[in-house]
């Protein structure tokens, strides 16, 4: 249950007008740079990140970026070259770009779950994915790596046991009610969509079926430099993530409306309904080394990444900040 410092200071933060600074960044430096870049792409399982500008604001940065990207893969190569600064995104594509010495570094999880992958008749689990065609965006994205992860799990192999289709989620959707797919890994508010329009089934709910209702699909990633260059900035950046989470478990409705009124999406039920479900106010409790452990074990399996888990944990995770801001933002 969310108490009610925690709900009015959440909820406070998703109004338009200004708020006052957390007492916690008073005391601590300003940031060491006044501009930061976020990633922005279709899927709204990231509204933290896209209602955090007051926030964000607040911790003292005043030219606030979102750059478009079209998929997580894009977005994750966005924060190796430079280009986006902190962004929150599904872990699987960070861990391959982390297995090539990339410059990405993970500093928390946000949300478990938001995933599910749909299937016709035809497909009742994921073994029955075998010989069976999956639709996904992007070989390497945030679809690929899941259902990979999720094939790898139960002993299939995902580089000869299924086949991959690229294509754009709104095609996907068509394929799938059509019977010319037989799965497709849907993201909000897709879900919803093919609920309301009767399209196929739900075979794995990530927010509610274990194990991977237990670990964050979610986590916020940045440039190594950035944070070496840049400590308080990152801090501030994080915290403000991390408060924009609580305001959406508290206040849904809010958030909801808050995503279509800026764009983000157009079916206020769709996004609501996703927002209620999703379980925004878990990075208190969960572990996120695991989170990092556990899918990568999953993609070195899968013969993906080369780095063992605990090489992909030396080397792209830093806690620092999140072990500071959970003392904090206590709530």
């Amino acid at each position: 249950m969310i108490s009610r410092r925690r709900w009015l200071a959440g909820a406070g933060a998703l109004g338009v007008g200004g708020f006052a600074t957390p007492r916690s960044a008073e005391s601590e430096p300003p940031p060491e740079t006044t501009r930061i870049r976020l990633a922005r792409v279709p899927s709204i399982c990231r509204a933290p990140q896209y209602m955090t500008e007051e926030l964000l604001r607040g911790e003292g940065f005043t030219d606030v970026q979102y750059v478009a990207w079209g998929e997580t893969l894009e977005a994750t190569k966005a924060v190796a070259a430079g280009n986006v600064d902190i962004t929150m995104q599904y872990i699987g594509p960070s861990i391959t770009q982390i297995d090539r010495r990339q410059p990405i570094v993970v500093l928390a999880g946000i949300q478990p779950g938001c995933f599910e992958l749909f299937g016709t008749e035809r497909v009742r689990s994921i073994r029955d994915l075998k010989g069976k065609t999956v639709a996904v965006e992007a070989i390497g994205g945030s679809a690929y790596t899941f259902v990979a992860s999720m094939m790898t799990y139960v002993g299939l192999d995902p580089r000869k046991d299924v086949t991959w289709s690229t294509v754009p989620p709104p095609e996907a959707t068509r394929l799938l009610a059509d019977g010319k797919i037989d799965g497709f890994l849907a993201l909000p508010p897709d879900p919803q969509e093919l609920r309301a329009k009767r399209i196929g089934h739900a075979v794995v709910n990530s927010v509610t079926d274990r194990p991977w209702s237990q670990y964050f699909c979610c986590m916020v990633v940045s440039h190594r430099d950035f944070v070496r260059k840049h400590p308080v900035a990152a801090k501030r950046a994080l915290r403000a993530i991390l408060k924009a989470a609580d305001a959406c478990a508290a206040d849904p409705e809010r958030a909801a409306r808050f995503l279509v009124d800026k764009g983000y999406t157009a079916r206020y039920d769709y996004a609501l309904q996703a927002l209620k479900d999703i379980p925004y106010n878990r990075w208190r409790e969960y572990d996120h080394e695991d989170t990092v452990r556990f899918y990568a074990l999953r993609l070195h399996e899968a013969g993906m990444i080369k780095s063992s888990p605990q090489a992909i944990l030396a080397q792209g995770t830093d806690w620092r900040f999140l072990n500071e801001l959970k003392k904090e933002l206590k709530g």
